[in-house]
């Protein structure tokens, strides 16, 4: 059976095709791409976010959803302009992610008390019950992550995608 992310010749409905590739000494992997830093990085992507979309299906929140929770609660009344900027995410992502977690009453926007420009981010009750809820399926998540690694390997690892970021 194929992995998610594997590529091969055949289908379903042509098993020979794949029995083709088997003679021709291809073993169904994905052949030199296998090698690419990127590839690997979009595959273990996948991975990883097909594993936090199942861990957090009952909460009915996304990734960058649950960031937003996590910051806006270490960071009250953190302007949406400077949580854009910490999650790498354009201006208009960023709104529009508030304005969901709004509509579920999670945060609410304040104008600045330093910048009438600016709108600052707080959690709501609901929010902070989410978030509660939502650190349970973290460590959850966290956990079958680590689990593949040493923790030597989870901080070089760490570090290494770090400087994808700068």
């Amino acid at each position: 059976m194929a992995k998610a992310g594997d590529v091969t010749s055949g289908s379903a409905s042509d098993p020979s095709a794949d029995a083709a590739s088997l003679a021709d000494g291809d073993a169904g992997g994905v052949g030199p791409i296998d090698g690419n830093l990127t590839f690997q990085l979009r595959l273990a992507h996948g991975t990883a976010l097909r594993h936090f979309t199942d861990t957090f299906a009952d909460l009915e929140l996304t990734q960058q959803q649950l960031s937003v929770l996590w910051l806006v609660n270490d960071h009250p009344g953190i302007a949406q302009t400077d949580l854009a900027r910490r999650l790498n995410m354009d201006r208009a992502t960023m709104m529009a992610i508030v304005n969901r977690l709004q509509a579920r009453t999670f945060v609410r926007r304040d104008r600045s008390a330093t910048d009438g420009r600016k709108q600052a981010l707080h959690l709501e009750a609901e929010g902070e019950a989410m978030l509660a809820r939502a650190r349970i399926a973290i460590a959850r998540h966290e956990a079958w992550a680590r689990r593949r690694f040493s923790p030597r390997e989870v901080q070089v690892l760490t570090d290494l995608l770090a400087r994808f970021q700068a």
